[in-house]
């Protein structure tokens, strides 16, 4: 073995060991090598070519005077300073700068010890630009703000134009002599309300725009509230369950679900004007539950559900959607009707 080849590979690669030299000069990202008081033994080409700098200039110099002092930041400098007396290692650490030839800058920095056989040690530095990754992430975190904002903007819009359709069904009802049509069309009326009202309630957020059920479903429920009780009957109504969230579409799903629901229990359920209905919402690993409970005459009392065959297959059509299936339990005591859904990618759970 020749005196080249025998050299130590990262003592001075410049001089050193071929295979070493042509490694470093191949890597694209920018990599330097630091004796142990952080002085340049030998750079990359990638390293010299980004920051307009060369092996006889650099060579032996501290790294803090490389580029006018561009290196020389306070909690940067804390870091690498600590890694050979306190054995430490720099992992993905962000340095944002201003650097003379590069401009504001945000590169991404790991380093580690290196140890020589004759008990020297060094630095080993390796430096990615992600200027470019961070500016993307940027507009894309800006870009889903404007189609959240879009989104909500269109919701809002749509439950405007349902509402006013509701409104004008109202106004017809009450001018109509049948006493059949006019039940058809408060039922209609109460349906584009409902569909209304999950729109302007349904606010997602985030990448994926994963809807938390519970809040929902808690904020929807105060609004049927709002328009169905408003404190004229003493009728309470709860929302309760488990954390979890999934996607807008399925919301919607749960949501209508839950206003027939809800709707039908506060209108045909207490003809005495008192009692209580509870929706639960519940997520597993295996998938979702919904139900929606009152304590009130039941579904077998006389006039208790003129529209029973309507709402049964209105809440049958929406849990085939969801791919859920539907229980119902009724007596004197009140009744109970379940929305099940299982599946391998159930509600997310947290």
């Amino acid at each position: 073995m020749n005196k080249r080849e025998g050299k130590d590979p990262l003592g001075d690669p410049q001089d050193g060991h071929p295979l070493t030299l042509a490694i470093i000069d191949t890597i694209r990202e920018p990599l330097i090598v630091l004796s142990d008081d952080l002085r340049v033994v030998v750079a990359s080409r990638a390293f010299y070519k980004k920051f307009n700098l060369t092996y006889e200039n650099t060579r032996g110099k501290s790294f803090y005077d490389l580029g006018e002092g561009q290196w020389n930041i306070p909690a940067f400098r804390t870091l690498l300073e600590d890694i050979v007396p306190k054995r430490t290692t720099i992992e993905e650490y962000e340095v944002v700068h201003d650097f003379p030839n590069l401009g504001f800058r945000t590169l991404r920095v790991n380093a580690r010890e290196i140890k020589y056989k004759n008990s020297r040690k060094g630095i080993l530095l390796s430096i990615l630009d992600i200027t470019e990754e961070r500016a993307i992430e940027m507009h894309k975190a800006t870009l889903m703000r404007q189609k959240d904002t879009l989104l909500k903007e269109m919701r809002h819009r749509i439950a405007n134009s349902l509402q006013l359709i509701a409104s004008i069904i109202l106004l017809k009802a009450g001018s109509v002599q049948s006493e059949e049509s006019r039940l058809h069309l408060e039922d209609a009326h109460d349906r584009i309300l409902s569909i209304a009202t999950v729109q302007r309630n349904l606010d997602p957020t985030g990448d994926g725009h994963a809807v938390p059920v519970v809040e929902y479903l808690t904020t929807l429920c105060e609004s049927i509230a709002r328009s169905m009780i408003g404190g004229r009957k003493p009728i309470i109504l709860t929302v309760n369950g488990s954390s979890g969230t999934v996607e807008p579409d399925d919301a919607i799903g749960l949501g209508l679900l839950t206003t027939e629901l809800v709707i039908n229990a506060l209108k045909h359920a207490f003809p005495g004007g008192e009692g209580t209905v509870v929706v639960t919402f519940e997520a597993t690993e295996r998938g979702w539950l919904l139900s929606i409970r009152d304590d009130g005459t039941g579904m077998d009392a006389a006039g208790a559900n003129h529209s029973e065959g309507l709402g049964t297959s209105i809440v049958d059509s929406l849990a085939k959607q969801l791919n859920a299936s539907v229980r119902r339990e009724s007596s004197s005591k009140g009744t109970c009707v379940t929305i099940s859904h299982s599946s391998k990618t159930p509600a997310t759970t947290h």
